[in-house]
């Protein structure tokens, strides 16, 4: 992974919200506060929550007594879903997930969705979650499988690389769906510390109004978009509608469906 991997900045957080929102994320995001709910859990962390998909459905799942902290690495992130999120028991604020600024044991669950791909020392950020956990507590997150389980992701991606071969952005491939050995994930959690570690392979169905909405969200509201201006900046709109054609070639004009896939594990402290 690279620096700019990590970049959401501009518009790019709406735009990620709008289109990959419900067609990717939103399915586990249910999934993971209905897992969160069972623990019956009184303080909640959530790291990396970039939109807030995840935060939103935790608090239509959990009882309005929980404290939920949601937390991001990036500010326009933070104020992004901020605004979108109306719930009371939900507080907001810029961390850092391999430093976070809370008092050991702090939390009863520490939940991140999708995001652990992202964080440049995986040791360091697992230690920090199990760290603030209290004993007893849950540490629960997602990961992508690899691209190749994920099938409209691998489209955009082809559709994309096609445009550069010489230099092809490889952004989903490298860092969302670069995170996938399973072993890799539970030696890592072993080495922070945990020691009862669970980890589910669940397939869900990707749904999108039309091939646009994944091209426009991957291409222009995630870091692939970082990837495309630095080779060409005048070819964003070029590479948004390859992705489209090709997706639409694939999966028909819309709706449209497609296989997504990724890891939920529970780490215990």
């Amino acid at each position: 992974m690279n620096e700019k991997d990590k970049l959401f900045v501009g518009s790019m957080p709406a735009l990620y919200d709008r289109h990959l929102g419900p067609f990717i994320f939103e399915p586990y995001a249910e999934d993971l506060a209905a897992r969160v709910a069972r623990g019956a859990p009184h303080r909640v962390l959530e790291t990396a929550a970039g939109t807030g998909i995840v935060t939103r459905a935790m608090a239509r799942a959990l009882a309005d007594s929980v404290s939920i902290t949601a937390t991001d690495l990036n500010q326009a992130m933070v104020d992004y879903a901020a605004a979108q999120t109306e719930a009371r028991n939900v507080t907001w604020r810029q961390a850092d997930a391999l430093a976070l600024p809370f008092t050991d044991g702090a939390f009863d669950a520490v939940v991140c969705q999708f995001g652990a791909m992202f964080f440049p020392d995986k040791r360091a950020g697992y230690r920090e979650a199990r760290r603030v956990l209290a004993p007893g507590g849950r540490f629960l997150f997602s990961v992508w499988d690899r691209i190749e389980e994920n099938e409209i992701s691998r489209v955009v991606t082809d559709a994309v690389a096609a445009l550069f071969p010489a230099d092809p952005p490889r952004f989903l491939a490298r860092t969302p769906h670069g995170y996938h050995d399973v072993r890799v994930i539970r030696d890592e959690l072993g080495q922070a510390g945990f020691a009862r570690i669970e980890i589910e392979t669940v397939e869900k169905r990707g749904r999108a109004p039309s091939p646009r909405d994944p091209a426009i969200g991957f291409c222009q509201g995630s870091p692939l978009r970082s990837e495309i201006e630095a080779r060409d900046p005048g070819r964003l709109g070029e590479a948004t509608e390859a992705a489209a054609r090709a997706v639409a070639a694939g999966f028909g004009p819309g709706p449209i469906d497609g296989k997504i896939q990724a890891h939920v594990i529970t780490a215990a402290r």
